[in-house]
Parts: C-alpha cells; sequence; structure tokens
C-alpha cells in the first residue's frame, strides 16, 4: 500500500516546553487515521508543523514519498497536503467557485475565466456530493456545505493528505452523517485522511487505525479492528500522572453562593445548578455541548431568554458583564488573547485595570498601593518574571493566563463567583498546576465559588469537587467523590446510556 503521509521523531518545544516529542505517525493511501488526544496533548501542534504554520525542532515529514525537515505553508500545499481547521477559511462575500479557486484562478487574457472555473468547480463539487452551485455564495449556506467546499478546493489542488480538525464539531446529526459519507468517499479515492475527533462513534464508523496523543507523545497506536469501546476510552485517559491528581480532598457543598434556576438563552437550556460556598464545580462535555454559552451567560455577555441567577440572596439578570461583575461574578475566557489580555500593556496595568479606581485616592491614581497589590499578587500566583512593567504579551501562556486570573483574585477585589472556561488551554504542565493551586486556595480561603467548563478530564478530576455533565446545552449528569474519574468521564459524554443521573445540580 503506497504511503501518503510518514511523520519521523517530530519535536517541537515553546519556551523549554515540549509540545512534540518524538512524534510518529504513518497514513497510507486509502486510510482514515483518527487523532485522538486531550486539549494540550500536542494534535493541533502536529497538524501546524505538517501544514507549515510551525517549523519542528528535529524530524522528518515525507509526504507521496518526499521528505522534508520543515515546510512553508506553500510548500505544504504544494506536497500534496490540505488541512480543514474548525474555523472555516472560505470568504462568505465570494462564490462557491470564486472560493475553490481562490489564489489559484484560472486566467484568459489577464483576466479571471469565471465560466471555466465553474465548470472546473462543478465537477469537484460533484466528487464530494455537495448540494450547492458554483455560483452560489459561501455566506448563504449551511455549515456542512461550507465544510464541503474547503475539501472541494482542497481536492483542486490535487491533495493526497486530507486533515480534518473536529470536523462535525459545528454540524447537526444530517450533516455530520453527510460528512461521513464524503470521507468514506475520498477513502476509496485514495486520499490518506487525518482525522482529529473526540467523538468516538466517528472513530468506530470511519477509522481504519487510531493513534492517541498524550503530553507531546504518542501514547497508543493500533487498527481500531477488535478494538472495543473501553479499550478506546483506557488508551485516551491512560494512567493519571501524580502531577494531575486530585489537588485535594472533595469538599462538602456549603451556603448557596450561585444559584441558577431554568436559565436558557440561544442554544442552551433550561439549566438549573447551584455552587456552594467555597465549592469547585466542573462543567464537562464535548465541543459545542453548551458549557462556553452558560458561562458567557452567567457573565452578561450573552443574552438569557428565561430563568434566573442568585448570587447569595441577590438576584441578578446581567444585561452586560458589568453589571455581572457589580454582583459579584467574574469571568476568564478561554480565548485569554482575544477576549481578556492587552498585551502591548504592562503586567501590572493588565492585573489592575479594573482596581484603579478602587485604589485611587481623590480620582488620582495611587501608584504605590498599585505596586503593593501586584507584587503581593505576584508571589501569590508565582508570576515569573515578576516585573510589572513588562509588557503581558513577553509573558509564556501560563503566565499570561496568571496575569489574567489575578485581575479577579488581587486583594482589591471582591469576586463572589469566578466563571473559568479552559482554564488551563495552552499551559504547560508546572503553570497548570501553579493554577490549581490558586484556584483551589481561593476557593479554599475566601470562600468563592468556582464554576469551571472543561473539555479536559484529567484537568475535571484534578480541580472538581464534583463535576455537572453538559450535552445538547443542557446539564445531564453528575458525578462525585469516587465515581469522579476520567473515565467515567469519558465513558458517560461517549455513551449516553452510561451517564449517570443528574443530581442536586
Amino acid at each position: 500500500m503506497t504511503t501518503n503521509l510518514r511523520i519521523r521523531g517530530l519535536t517541537k518545544s515553546f519556551g523549554g516546553v515540549k509540545a512534540l516529542d518524538g512524534v510518529d505517525l504513518t497514513v497510507p493511501a486509502g486510510q482514515v487515521h483518527a487523532l485522538l488526544g486531550h486539549n494540550g496533548a500536542g494534535k493541533s501542534t502536529l497538524i501546524k508543523c505538517l501544514g507549515g504554520a510551525f517549523p519542528p525542532d528535529s524530524g522528518t515529514i515525507e509526504i507521496g514519498g518526499r521528505s522534508y525537515t520543515r515546510l512553508t505553508p506553500r510548500e505544504s500545499i504544494t506536497a500534496g497536503t490540505a488541512i480543514i481547521y474548525q474555523s472555516l477559511s472560505v470568504v462568505d462575500a465570494l462564490t462557491v467557485a470564486e472560493n475553490v479557486f481562490l489564489g489559484q484562478e484560472w486566467t484568459r487574457h489577464g483576466r479571471v475565466d469565471r465560466r471555466v472555473q465553474e465548470e472546473a468547480a462543478a465537477g469537484l463539487l460533484e466528487r464530494v456530493a455537495a448540494s450547492c452551485s458554483p455560483r452560489d455564495r459561501v455566506g448563504d449556506l449551511p455549515m456542512g456545505q461550507r465544510q464541503l467546499v474547503e475539501i472541494a478546493k482542497a481536492l483542486s489542488r490535487s491533495a493526497s493528505v486530507l486533515v480534518l480538525d473536529e470536523p462535525t464539531a459545528a454540524l447537526s446529526g444530517a450533516e455530520s452523517d453527510a460528512l461521513a459519507e464524503r470521507v468514506e468517499d475520498l477513502r476509496a479515492q485514495g486520499l490518506a485522511i487525518v482525522y482529529v475527533t473526540h467523538l468516538l462513534s466517528e472513530v468506530e464508523r470511519l477509522a481504519d487505525a487510531v493513534t492517541v496523543m498524550r503530553d507531546g507523545r504518542v501514547t497508543h497506536h493500533s487498527s481500531v479492528a477488535g478494538l472495543s469501546r473501553g479499550e478506546l476510552v483506557e488508551a485516551i485517559a491512560g494512567r493519571r500522572h501524580d502531577a494531575t491528581a486530585r489537588s485535594g480532598p472533595a469538599r462538602t457543598s456549603g451556603r448557596p453562593r450561585l444559584t441558577v434556576d431554568g436559565l436558557h438563552g440561544p442554544g442552551f437550556g433550561p439549566v438549573s445548578l447551584t455552587v456552594g460556598e467555597g465549592e469547585r464545580v466542573g462543567l464537562f462535555g464535548l465541543i459545542g455541548s453548551g458549557r462556553t454559552r452558560l458561562l458567557e451567560t452567567l457573565f452578561g455577555r450573552r443574552r438569557t431568554l428565561g430563568g434566573t441567577i442568585r448570587v447569595g440572596e441577590l438576584t441578578v439578570t446581567p444585561a452586560r458583564p458589568a453589571q455581572a461583575l457589580a454582583a459579584g461574578i467574574a469571568l476568564v475566557p478561554a480565548d485569554r488573547r482575544a477576549q481578556a489580555l492587552f498585551p502591548s500593556l504592562t503586567a501590572q496595568d493588565n492585573v489592575l485595570l479594573p482596581s484603579i479606581r478602587p485604589l485611587s485616592r481623590a480620582g488620582v491614581r495611587a501608584l504605590g498601593a498599585e505596586r503593593r497589590v501586584f507584587g503581593s499578587l505576584a508571589e501569590s500566583v508565582g508570576l515569573r518574571p515578576a516585573r510589572p512593567g513588562l509588557p503581558a504579551g513577553a509573558f509564556s501562556g501560563g503566565n499570561q493566563q496568571k496575569l489574567v486570573l489575578g485581575r479577579w483574585i488581587n486583594e482589591a477585589r471582591d469576586v463572589e463567583v469566578l466563571l473559568l472556561d479552559e482554564p488551563t488551554q495552552g499551559v504547560d504542565v508546572g503553570a497548570r498546576q501553579e493554577i490549581y493551586r490558586v484556584v483551589t486556595g481561593l476557593a479554599d480561603e475566601r470562600g468563592t465559588a468556582v464554576l469551571f467548563a472543561s473539555s479536559d478530564p484529567e484537568e475535571v478530576v484534578a480541580l472538581a469537587d464534583r463535576c455537572l455533565l453538559v450535552a445538547d446545552g443542557r446539564v445531564v449528569g453528575e458525578l462525585s467523590g469516587p465515581d469522579l474519574t476520567e473515565q467515567a468521564l469519558l465513558s458517560a459524554v461517549h455513551e449516553p446510556d452510561s451517564r449517570p443521573a443528574q443530581g442536586a445540580a
């Protein structure tokens, strides 16, 4: 069998932290190869090395028999690689044909030959069984058809290796089924397909082989045939590292600090839950389950359509973040650089932006007080380097997250409820443990109610007193105590029939 893709010994480090550590991956022509692993396992880094976004430190990438030590994005495309990311690269304002041939237009006498492009696009659309027309505006198409336009674009460039990164995360059930049929067709046409997914049902239906990554290494590789669901779950969960064991004994819920009753909004609900004083509650579910929508609604970033939110005895309906903050609710979002961090401002200004007014005297900034508060916070969270004047963008990912977290937990702030969305995404193992320590201390020492969303079962086990399982925008179960394990979490979200009944939440 011809091998379209062979990766050998690939390594990549960021700031001394190995994101890839000697990764091997072989995908023959006509094979669907599932690539699995938790967030931070190294899957995205591997894909970006293959696509030319990151240069690997060592190792080789062989595509179609030609070997490379590093690739540019153009070289990757020319070699025959096409990567379909979760965030599609189609241009909504252009037609299907214009998107398919964007950057490689067919011209005649110096002008784009639209008729020839549309005829060629029609053949490619037929090859992927798309129902749209070459003249349709992409912005008017449903998500499933947009994805097929991306695949048609890849085929127009004679791709022999196709990478699909969580391709069904934003698709309906019917669109997911249609995409699965297209993947089977492309396999029959001889493409080597790398399929990144969290859905084990997709692995069982589509994949010929599976590779599992953890902490930048390949920890499992096998054929899918004969592999049971339980064995697959165990391969993903692996042996729990000592560093990610539960950070302390689960505490009994105190007085309700956050109470949500029948809350619903666009894309989720109704949801009812409570988080007690000093309690850490996880929200666990697959991408698109509604975890982020719930947190953003509690913080006033999304509108609510009904239900009630109480902080202690106070009923609040935050229509914007300022109102949530006034009620004592703060959010650390998943995408810190885009939604929370100001890279060009200093570390001290990033931390103290919401606290400048409370610390000021007669409308004048109290610079001495600001330095003292920042210094105390930097020591408590283990900020490195603890330099107040250094631009936030110069810090590592883990230390940037500490800055964003520190914005709400310094001594000048009084937060009753802390919401965390993927609190250690893109953070190295050492910084992850420090963040767990800080969050745990905040709950234990100040009684702050912590509600966090995570797609990493390791993280949930390490940080949560109990965990609410989320699917289709609703809480569908609860795990706590000895039942809260990585295997139980993975089984619950991948095997709906095994979900535990919702308890007190």
